[in-house]
């Protein structure tokens, strides 16, 4: 995660210009680093750094030269990142000042929603998951799923279980059904998965996740979670029942999603 010696305006406002002018970013080397393009990588750290608190709000950044310096890229790349970046509301240009962090806005963007996660800590601040995919299967969708995913009876689907972890523990894991079809060459290997499946899913394939339809309610653990989310009994959980959509209304994931709330709590800032 980017570390930025980014000022406070207060107190960017007392100190000497040229202590200013000298600050240096120390900033990960996204040149060589995941297949995602440059200015999508920046978003991520960027975006990353002000959603967990790391870059506070009223926070000036260094400029964009220092930026692509830092990040090793084109200052056109780090450019449209803070741009798109603004537009989101995550920064601002202000002219004496610079770019500042705004902070994390009051709504979440669908990146944001798919991301970082909608368990939040009891305080409210946003937590930053880790995923681990457990298995991938291929298998006849059901009569259900083949109503819901508008595909023809017995169509093939990829089924995948992943377990999420917050804050170094196991908090919910989600089985996830997508029509094959869609996904063709999709890793069977669950370790060649990437993390980040809905920004694979837009990167390989031009599925873009854009509307999102849930139920939820309680249920008592079964055995399942008891043993994947290190439960002592049929404690609470929460469930997700979830449609997501693509750009073009058409629906594409069914997710089933069982988590612990012991130590968080569900918050949907969704538009």
């Amino acid at each position: 995660m980017p570390a930025v010696n980014a000022k406070k305006t207060t107190a960017a406002a007392s100190e000497p210009a040229t202590q200013r002018a000298n600050a240096q970013p120390t900033l990960p080397n996204l040149a060589n680093s995941d297949a995602a393009p440059l200015y999508e990588k920046v978003k991520r750290h960027m975006s990353e750094a002000i959603l967990v608190g790391e870059w506070q709000p009223g926070m000036v950044l260094p400029n964009e030269t220092a930026l692509a310096q830092g990040f090793g890229i084109a200052v056109g790349t780090v450019r449209r990142a803070m741009s798109d970046l603004v537009a989101e509301g995550l920064l601002s240009r202000r002219r004496k000042t610079g770019t500042m962090v705004t902070g994390r806005s009051p709504h979440h963007s669908l990146r944001f929603f798919f991301q970082y996660f909608r368990l939040h800590r009891a305080d409210g601040s946003l937590t930053r998951s880790t995923s681990e995919m457990l298995s991938v299967e291929h298998a006849r969708a059901t009569t259900e799923q083949a109503t819901l995913l508008q595909t023809k009876p017995d169509a093939e689907v990829v089924k995948l279980h992943r377990i999420r972890h917050a804050d170094g523990k196991p908090v919910m894991h989600d089985r996830l059904v997508l029509a094959a079809e869609r996904v063709p060459g999709l890793p069977r290997n669950p370790a060649a998965l990437p993390q980040l499946l809905y920004l694979h899913l837009l990167e390989r394939y031009g599925i873009r996740i854009s509307a999102v339809r849930e139920q939820i309610a309680a249920d008592l653990a079964n055995d399942e979670d008891i043993a994947l989310l290190a439960l002592s009994g049929r404690e609470a959980v929460l469930t997700i029942e979830e449609v997501a959509y693509d750009q073009a209304g058409v629906p594409t994931i069914l997710g089933q999603h069982r988590a612990t709330t012991r130590a968080h709590i569900y918050v949907n800032e969704v538009r």
